[in-house]
């Protein structure tokens, strides 16, 4: 039987590639899929079916996606992390140069120009009402050292920036790629006071809704310039106007506007396009339908938001996969339930409260016995590839 796979989204053809029609059925009008690709549809209503294997967000940000339900109901849910960040890099230092002067605002007023006399003139005159600084020399504080804000950092430097970052979960070759002289620090608190220009590069979720709110504001320099490439949410918007209303923050580019904060002059809304690009899509679309089609048809585990990662091939023709509480130990149950069958291999990897446990047979096993293996405590879903 082909895999059937809904698409929530439009999603680049380039999927469709990886995952040919002979293995799947692949569309908006899948009835019970076994895995899902979805963009930007919110799935926390989406009443997901028994069938259900896993989900592929083509893109890093995923709340639009109920992660702790769908591990709790052994849905694996894949990102495509790195996928978009070349695209959100670009659009990043984009607003670096617009708000480093006030490019948009002179723009828009020589544009006001048109059918008046003497424009050359009346350019010369009035071009003092938009000058700004360079932003060679100035201070770029980095919050979030993931896939888009170390090519950010990368970036800044080149355009002679001084970056100072911040990353709880800085990994070492992160770490180890960043600019020779950029500064790490290990708060926001010893951030925000740093930076000519603060870009957000994090995930939103309880833990970061909010963080950028009145204290972190009051903190920033005065007339600093705070870029929201990241998710909307992650800046509180009533102590975002209050700072720009009293001009201790000199501007803010945000590419998720909302109804607050979209007409206030001092906010440049850009209507979310930082991974809108043929190549960035292509590549997120990629990246999703390779994961989907390794999990799906060997049990491979590849950037997943609520499961352990795995990744060894398969040493025998059968394997089963188990998708288990933590404190359970359902590998080594099935190995013993499953000894006449030839066990060749047995993985086992956790991640906080969910484990995967992969074991790999010389024969598939007799209904019974799954049947066995189904009804073992802790277990949140049974594959057998």
């Amino acid at each position: 039987m082909p895999y059937a796979v809904k698409l929530l989204n439009n999603i680049s053809a380039a999927a469709k590639e990886l995952l040919p029609e002979e293995n799947y059925v692949l569309g908006d009008a899948v009835a019970a899929p076994d895995a899902i690709l979805v963009r930007s549809a919110d799935m926390h209503s989406y009443e997901r079916n028994p069938e259900l294997a896993a989900v592929a967000r083509a893109g890093a940000g995923v709340n639009n996606i109920p992660i702790d339900a769908c591990a709790e109901d052994g849905v694996v849910v894949f990102n495509t992390p790195g996928a978009n960040a070349n695209a959100v890099k670009e659009l990043v230092v984009c607003a670096l140069l617009l708000t480093g002067r006030d490019l948009l605002g002179g723009i828009a007023w020589a544009r006001g120009l048109a059918g008046e006399e003497d424009v050359e003139g009346k350019v010369e005159k009035g071009k003092k009402n938009f000058v700004g600084g360079e932003i060679l020399g100035k201070t770029l504080g980095v919050v979030g050292l993931g896939a888009i804000g170390l090519k950010v950092a990368l970036a800044a430097a080149a355009l002679g920036m001084k970056v100072v970052g911040y990353d709880p979960m800085l990994t070492a070759a992160a770490k180890a790629a960043l600019p020779e002289d950029a500064e790490v620090v290990d708060s926001l608190e010893a951030l925000w006071p740093r930076a000519d220009y603060v870009t957000l590069h994090l995930p939103q979720n309880a833990q970061t809704k909010g963080i950028v709110g009145k204290d972190a504001l009051a903190s920033m320099k005065q007339g600093a310039i705070l870029l929201n490439m990241a998710r909307g949410g992650l800046v509180d918007d009533a102590a975002l106007l209050e700072a720009l209303d009293s001009g201790h923050l000199g501007r803010y580019v945000t590419d998720f506007p909302n109804a607050a904060v979209v007409a206030h002059p001092k906010v440049v809304p850009v209507p979310h396009l930082g991974a809108s690009t043929p190549e960035s899509e292509e590549n997120c679309a990629l990246m999703a339908a390779a994961q989907l089609r390794d999990y799906l048809e060997d049990g491979i585990i590849r950037n997943s938001v609520n499961y352990p990662a795995f990744d060894a091939p398969r040493a025998t023709p059968v394997r089963l996969c188990l998708l288990h509480k933590s404190e359970a130990d359902l590998g080594e149950e099935a190995r013993a339930l499953l000894a006449d069958c030839g066990v060749a291999a047995l993985y086992r990897n956790e991640r906080g409260a969910v484990a995967y446990s992969v074991v790999d047979l010389e024969k598939a096993p007799a209904p019974e016995q799954l049947a066995k293996l189904a009804a073992l405590s802790g277990l949140l879903r049974l594959r057998c590839l």
